[in-house]
């Protein structure tokens, strides 16, 4: 039987304890460094702060509809003086002009005219105001939705972290192995070389070696696409930068496994609940828009013409120049009668969109449940493993010391000896897979329970 090389590759192996690992001239990367490096850095994290910068100002300009309306003009104009009796309806179209009607048609003089006008409303039936509450709970929306952004980053952070120290001690297990096969098969090739063992052994132990330089092969491509991964981001080049991460794989660590426990405190539930007080207030916004509008209004003006009162013309720049003077003050009631049908409309649409938005937030509350469930079972399952694989590992030497001394008295064969080799090298991947599952377990975590400040105060303590 050969050594099955292709099996380790299902898992994360590390080399056995006194072999060497690869060295790197570079600076060690640690977990702590990869986390904050993904905060400052990664895109989608800057971009949900600037959305949240956003939707504060937002705030500030629904604020701005209780300010009162101030509009100037000025307007200076040359166009015929004539007029004409009788009415337009509001439109568009054709200038508005006054003055008494002249005989004649055609002249034209200079005409000016400039103007400012205060229009405040004082009050309403609490649509501005439901529309700056729609604009809060937008804005904690986009607060939560940032927060939400960052823990994900961090959560993919740390895993993307935790697969390029696994790839990197999968590369060190491979030159190990590589080493110790070659060791292997030159011993056998004495052997077959002295007829003191079978020629196809000496086949089998270059077919084992073969097997073993492909498997490192692989390991080692695998580890450059985790690292070009872990590289995204971080939002920066890795170099050969040190991956091994003993420090990860020492005592499984404590976590405290209740905190934040109740998912109504999970910002992905924070911010829905925000998206339906946003929509219930957009609600009231549309259900208070139809109604009379008080208005105060203030303006001032004034004018001048190139014709006098009396149809004369002074000519030259007669009329550039703002000669007659008048103010108005007063309060405008206004009231849309015939919009009442689209506000029942607008109303009807938005109750829907209420609603949609409650059943959305109760599908996150379970969605966050059962991720925080899943979450649990993981670390406690990862815990448990933690603590079997040590003596299989400790078991699994010893056979493969046992076999490897009957090898060489003469009283194992080969396949003895690469099957026991397997089994070791099985052994040191499940019991590296177990360590590193730990802390993926925990970076979940505290993910589900949407706070990961547990998560990277343990990992500074390492």
């Amino acid at each position: 039987m050969l050594l099955p090389i292709s099996a380790t590759l299902c898992f994360v192996a590390v080399a056995a304890e006194g072999q060497t690992q690869p060295t790197s001239t570079a600076p060690a990367l640690h977990l702590g460094d990869a986390l904050d490096l993904a905060r400052a850095n990664y895109p989608a994290v800057k971009a949900a702060l600037q959305d949240q910068v956003a939707a504060d100002r937002g705030v500030d300009v629904a604020k701005t509809a209780f300010l009162p309306q101030i509009n100037l003009l000025y307007q200076i104009n040359r166009s015929t003086v004539n007029n004409v009796t009788g009415l337009l309806l509001p439109q568009s179209v054709v200038p508005s002009i006054s003055g008494p009607v002249l005989p004649e048609s055609g002249r034209s003089a200079w005409n000016s005219a400039a103007g400012a006008v205060v229009s405040w409303q004082p009050f309403d039936l609490g649509a501005r105001g439901a529309r700056v509450e729609a604009a809060r709970q937008a804005a904690d929306g986009a607060a939560a939705q940032a927060r939400l952004t960052e823990i994900e980053v961090l959560d993919t952070t740390a895993n993307a972290y935790l697969n390029v120290v696994a790839a990197s001690r999968l590369v060190a297990a491979a030159d190990a192995n590589v080493e110790r096969l070659r060791t292997l098969a030159n011993a056998v090739h004495v052997l077959v070389d002295n007829k003191l063992r079978a020629g196809v052994e000496g086949e089998q132990a270059d077919a084992a070696l073969g097997l073993a330089r492909s498997a490192r092969l692989n390991a080692v491509r695998n580890l450059d696409n985790q690292r070009a991964t872990l590289a995204r981001l971080l939002g920066r080049s890795l170099d050969d930068g040190d991956f091994s991460a003993t420090e990860l794989l020492g005592e499984v660590p404590a976590f405290p496994p209740d905190i934040a426990a109740d998912v109504k405190d999970h910002p992905a539930a924070i911010g829905e609940q925000a998206r339906v007080r946003q929509q219930a207030a957009e609600l009231r916004a549309i259900t208070r828009s139809y109604g009379p509008e008080v208005a105060l209004v203030a303006g001032a003006s004034a004018r001048g013409s190139g014709k006098t009162a009396l149809g004369d013309y002074p000519g030259g720049s007669a009329g550039t120049g703002l000669d007659t003077t008048n103010w108005a003050a007063g309060v405008q009631v206004t009231f849309a009668l015939g919009n009442l049908p689209a506000v029942r409309a607008k109303a009807a649409a938005q109750r829907a969109t209420v609603a949609a938005e409650g059943f959305r937030y109760q599908q996150t509350l379970a969605t966050l449940t059962e991720r925080l469930a899943q979450a649990r079972a993981n670390l406690a399952t990862a815990r448990a493993m933690a603590q079997l694989t040590p003596a299989s590992l400790s078991a699994a030497r010893a056979a493969q010391e046992q076999q490897r001394a009957r090898f060489i008295s003469g009283l194992a064969t080969l396949t003895d000896v690469t099957t026991a080799a397997a089994a070791l090298a099985q052994a040191e991947a499940e019991d590296a897979i177990a360590r590193i599952n730990v802390w993926r377990a925990l970076a979940d975590l505290a993910a589900a329970q949407g706070d990961m400040r547990p998560f990277r105060q343990l990992v500074a303590e390492r």
